[in-house]
């Protein structure tokens, strides 16, 4: 392994290594899931199909009898997300209520809403503005269960965030898997040379804390109008059908994060 690689991987495992530790997942666990990745890998990068337990072996410097093991694993598949259809379609239906120009009274404040409504908008109009194919009721059951809606007297729905965040661990989890995930994918196709995907960040290697406290809500603000925007633009275009040849799928996301100036790191 080369110096430049050793240290960028060192740099990104290092936060997944620290939470694994306080999770209670060893090494040894660890270093079995990377050698089924690494098996998975290499079945779907190898020149010809189906490559033979030694191809697979040389390309991962994996022993040909773990190897074997391991093929049948990934033979199995991949266990299912633990994020339900319905938490998919509450994270759409709270960024529908956010963007919709309907969704907004004089002063753009967000509107409450009834679950049926004829003459307005309402969870229901909402449900079909973003193609969901589950009942109303059950969106807003699970917007109440996630504390992202709270239901008043009258039976009508008060955003009570605009992004949703899912309480449960397992979901959570899901969440950093998928948006980690993508980022390191874009992150590696523009290492590859091929037309790059857009990748940029504002770093500050020294900023007072009182000027981080301040920025704070200011950065949080900006990006929730970006996505925002983003989405009233892009979501009447997806595909009600995901199999339409041709269709992509996108994620754009933003982060912040802050600690201690690099002086004061440990290990970089």
């Amino acid at each position: 392994m080369n110096a430049p690689f050793q240290r960028a991987m060192s740099r990104l495992l290092r936060p997944l290594v620290g939470y694994a530790i306080s999770q209670g997942f060893t090494f040894t666990a660890f270093a079995e899931l990377l050698k089924t990745l690494y098996v998975d890998e290499a079945l779907a990068r190898a020149t010809h199909q189906p490559p033979t337990g030694s191809d697979l072996s040389l390309m991962t410097g994996i022993h040909r009898k773990d190897v074997k093991r391991l093929r049948a694993l990934v033979a199995q598949g991949a266990p299912p997300s633990a994020l339900g259809r319905g938490t998919h379609i509450a994270a759409q239906l709270i960024a529908a209520w956010t963007t919709g120009e309907d969704t907004h009274d004089t002063s753009g404040a967000l509107l409450s809403l009834p679950l049926h409504g004829e003459n307005g908008p309402s969870i229901e109009t909402l449900t079909r503005r973003i193609k969901a194919d589950m009942r109303p009721r059950a969106i807003l059951d699970e917007l109440v269960r996630a504390r992202a809606v709270r239901i008043d007297d009258a039976g009508r729905a008060h955003l009570l965030r605009t992004a949703y965040v899912p309480d449960i661990p397992e979901e959570k989890l899901d969440f950093l898997a998928h948006n980690v995930g993508d980022h390191m994918a874009c992150a590696f196709h523009n290492l590859a040379g091929k037309p790059p995907f857009l990748e940029r960040a504002l770093f500050l290697d020294a900023l007072p804390a009182e000027a981080a406290d301040h920025a704070r809500p200011h950065i949080e603000a900006a990006a929730n109008v970006l996505l925002q925007n983003l989405h009233r633009e892009l979501n009447p275009l997806e595909c009600a059908d995901k199999a339409v040849p041709g269709a992509r799928r996108m994620r754009v996301g933003i982060y912040y994060y802050e600690d201690a100036a690099l002086s004061q790191e440990r290990g970089s």
